[in-house]
């Protein structure tokens, strides 16, 4: 069966949807693997957290018929409202702005899926995050994730090649898997159910430096720097046992 990105992308007015859409490797080759990892249905509710313009949103919304909550801070609603209606998933794609840091304007256990792809570093970084958002979903529900990672963690030992490339918010982001498995073994209230290095890293990343955005054209000396020697895509599943708030 041909993945829903390939057939999204075998047409050329959806490239340049894409293209134009995209603010990172593309987020829906990403969400289309992490997805395939969840038992995803047109019952489901799904908040998309930190969605950004949306592609993620689209992918659930389209291949699997789901209600989705595309909640973001970066992005506006209106902006990604028109961008649903344009696509057709207004329907069942409820955009919203969001500070998750600051907690969030849902019933508890109102999800069946928190999905998160490409955005879950840049605030997730905290033991207090986890706990915060578990009680969003219902109890036998999932909290996915796919973020950029590390193969190793390099500490205070950055290989000489990228130091050009890295600072403070890079060091604070960006990590291993086992940093991360750490980290989220730390909450109560559920059990990982899946961590792994992500298949379509080297793709995703490949088209989203082929979109002509000044930020991809910014990376490009990064990822040839770095030549598939560090980088890689973390995912990491998670079910719910217990919606216990936290204290």
């Amino acid at each position: 069966m041909i993945p829903f990105t390939d057939r999204f992308m075998s047409d050329d007015d959806n490239i340049g949807f894409l293209k134009a859409t995209m603010m990172g490797p593309n987020a829906m080759r990403v969400s289309e693997e992490l997805a395939s990892r969840l038992n995803i249905d047109g019952t489901m509710r799904i908040l998309d957290l930190g969605c950004g313009r949306g592609l993620s949103t689209l992918l659930l919304a389209k291949k699997y018929g789901a209600s989705v909550f595309a909640a973001d801070l970066w992005i506006s609603p209106t902006e990604n409202y028109e961008r649903f209606r344009s696509v057709g998933i207004d329907d069942r794609a409820v955009p919203i702005s969001v500070d998750a840091t600051k907690g969030l304007p849902f019933a508890h256990g109102y999800f069946d899926v928190l999905f998160t792809v490409d955005a879950y570093h840049y605030f997730g970084d905290t033991e207090d995050m986890l706990p915060s958002l578990i009680p969003f979903v219902k109890k036998g529900g999932s909290i996915a994730l796919a973020i950029p990672g590390l193969k190793y963690d390099f500490g205070d030992d950055v290989p000489p090649e990228m130091q050009p490339f890295w600072n403070d918010e890079i060091a604070r982001t960006i990590h291993s898997i086992d940093w991360w498995e750490r980290l989220w073994k730390k909450a109560d209230g559920i059990e990982i159910a899946d961590i792994r290095e992500m298949a379509c890293c080297g793709q995703a990343w490949s088209e989203w430096l082929a979109s002509s955005h000044p930020i991809a054209a910014e990376d490009i000396p990064m990822m040839e720097a770095e030549g598939g020697k560090y980088f890689n895509f973390i995912q990491l599943i998670a079910r719910v046992v217990s919606m216990e708030s936290p204290a």
